[in-house]
């Protein structure tokens, strides 16, 4: 899902492993949902103040990580084939959910979710790959805080995806410009910071040794994959355990 360094042959699986955790999060918040949606169990998970602070986290921590591969990979030149690459296929994935989720639930199509942000945020974020750190900062806090002056002129359908406006379109997934590219920027600033340490930094070269880690590294290697495929066999699982119980 997300933007791997590229610049070097160093390949971080620190960040391989912080997004194996996001998706592996993601994972178990849909794994929730689903139970509640076919009447399997209730924890209310779209009502609980816990369980609402846990799903943000989970968009926050991809762009955020997004922000640092982002900053790695392209902060000494720009591999415009490699960028345009990982671009095209986060929007055809970007597209194919927002189709998709046109014929499973069209009152809550997903119009901007996590993977349209993702694309559009790499994008902008090349605008601040060598800006001053104190501009990306103040960068992020202006993006983080922009939410608190919504205004009713921004409502209109084709501006839903800066998330400026006090009405937000009934999705599954909405995950726009404001606040959540103040992740990304968080991101390009940690790696603004840890940048020079990068090739001899203990945790630049850290790889797990236990299953937990290298699962973790594995799911986050193919995360776009997994966030693709999770739901879709969920859904499958729990609707063919939903029917059984219907019919004991």
């Amino acid at each position: 899902m997300l933007i791997h360094p590229a610049t070097s042959h160093l390949r971080i699986a620190l960040l391989d492993v912080l997004r194996g955790v996001a998706i592996a999060a993601m994972v178990v918040y849909h794994s929730f949902f689903d139970l509640e949606l076919f009447g399997l169990a209730y924890v209310a998970v779209s009502e609980h103040w816990g369980w609402i602070a846990f799903v943000r986290t989970i968009p926050a921590s991809f762009l955020a990580v997004a922000g640092i591969s982002l900053y790695l990979a392209h902060h000494n030149g720009m591999h415009w084939r490699n960028f345009w690459w990982r671009i095209g296929y986060l929007v055809a994935a970007a597209m194919l959910v927002t189709i998709i989720s046109y014929f499973v639930d069209p009152d809550a199509i997903i119009w901007f979710g996590i993977l349209h942000c993702i694309a559009l945020s790499s994008v902008i974020g090349l605008a601040f790959l060598r800006a001053p750190l104190p501009v990306i900062i103040l960068a992020a806090i202006v993006v983080l805080i922009g939410p608190l002056f919504a205004t009713p002129l921004l409502n209109a359908p084709i501006l839903l995806w800066l998330g400026l406006g006090t009405e937000a379109p009934p999705s599954n997934d909405y995950n726009p410009l404001f606040p959540w590219f103040g992740f990304m920027l968080i991101g390009i600033a940690v790696a603004r910071i840890l940048a020079p340490y990068a090739t001899k930094a203990v945790w630049a070269h850290w790889q797990p040794v236990d299953v937990a880690g290298r699962v973790l590294a594995l799911a986050g290697r193919h995360s776009l994959l997994i966030y693709l495929l999770h739901q879709p066999i969920l859904m499958g699982v729990l609707f063919g355990v939903s029917q059984l119980a219907a019919a004991g």
